[in-house]
């Protein structure tokens, strides 16, 4: 009778192998394994309970006993906010417009405006320059629920002396954000500039360029992922902020995506499904926009958070 050497050779491999991975697997490696697999299950579920929740029913969400997968794909919740043929329509279309109004024109406002003052604070020598970025800072530091009534009460008299009106005004709500955005994005960009070597900069100077155009030509295609950083975060401040928006904003027509999804909340007839999937459609945009540029804002945290 001849031996089966083919499936003692498998058998053979099979053990090598899981002598291989025993031996790999030591006990500092098991226990980061298991608390990354902890950390990322506690950050990935609540996003999965949330999506699966818009496709579930009233019945599968109010269950004693928790239904982690939905029985079917309902769009039910999606159609009664962009759908108008629906008895319960929320017109969520007018509000993710009103916040890309207000959040990407902030996010431009804040990059400029941050650029120019933090590579004054970076660069040039002036009397105060300390003093003034770490009061730039301590601003930042305030809560905002402690700014919102004095902002509120300057921007009113100013309007009334100048004859615009505050409320339902998304223009003056960008205004709000930037007093939230600009003292942490000037703080940042100062301190990314500082690990640019002045040296680069001088060289360009003496070739002929204007200060201007050593900015533009040199410090900015160099600050790149310290930009993009900037302006992410400034973007998601204004995408996600839920107080001066229902402070400065009376009119449902008018509500940005956070006010919508509380007045869909508190709705009299409760719609859980249909919070979760404005959550959803609000949620999903960051989540790309983070996954794309994720190497800009590694990068950009990282050496703006050094400081010189």
């Amino acid at each position: 009778m001849t031996p089966d050497y083919s499936s003692s050779s498998s058998e053979a491999k099979r053990l090598n192998l899981i002598d291989r991975l025993a031996r790999s697997i030591t006990l500092p490696r098991f226990v980061f394994a298991l608390i990354l697999t902890f950390f990322l299950t506690s950050i990935l579920f609540p996003f999965y309970w949330m999506v699966s929740s818009s496709f579930k029913t009233y019945a599968e969400i109010g269950s004693r006993e928790a239904v982690y997968v939905p029985s079917a794909l309902r769009w039910d919740a999606y159609k009664e906010l962009f759908d108008p043929n629906m008895r319960h329509f929320w017109n969520f279309g007018a509000n993710i417009l009103n916040s890309i109004k207000i959040a990407i024109p902030t996010a431009i406002v804040a990059v400029i405006m941050s650029t120019l003052g933090a590579y004054a604070i970076a660069r040039l020598r002036f009397r105060g320059k300390n003093l003034l970025l770490n009061g730039i800072l301590l601003v930042y530091l305030f809560p905002g629920v402690l700014l919102i009534i004095p902002l509120f009460a300057m921007i009113a008299r100013i309007g009334a002396r100048l004859g615009f009106g505050v409320q339902d005004n998304l223009p003056i709500l960008i205004v709000t954000y930037l007093a939230q955005t600009l003292p942490v994005a000037l703080y940042m960009l100062a301190n990314y500039f500082r690990t640019i070597p002045a040296e680069i900069e001088q060289a360009g100077l003496i070739d002929g360029c204007s200060r201007s155009g050593v900015i533009w030509r040199i410090t900015l295609p160099l600050s790149i992922p310290a930009l993009v950083s900037v302006s992410i975060y400034t973007f998601m401040i204004a995408w996600n902020e839920f107080l001066y928006a229902l402070v400065f904003l009376n009119s449902s027509e008018m509500f940005t995506m956070p006010i919508k999804i509380s007045m869909i909340f508190n709705d009299p007839t409760p719609r859980p499904h249909v919070v979760m999937a404005a959550s959803t459609v609000m949620t999903i945009p960051v989540v790309i926009l983070f996954l794309a540029l994720e190497r800009f804002l590694t990068e950009g945290l990282t050496a703006g958070g050094v400081k010189e």
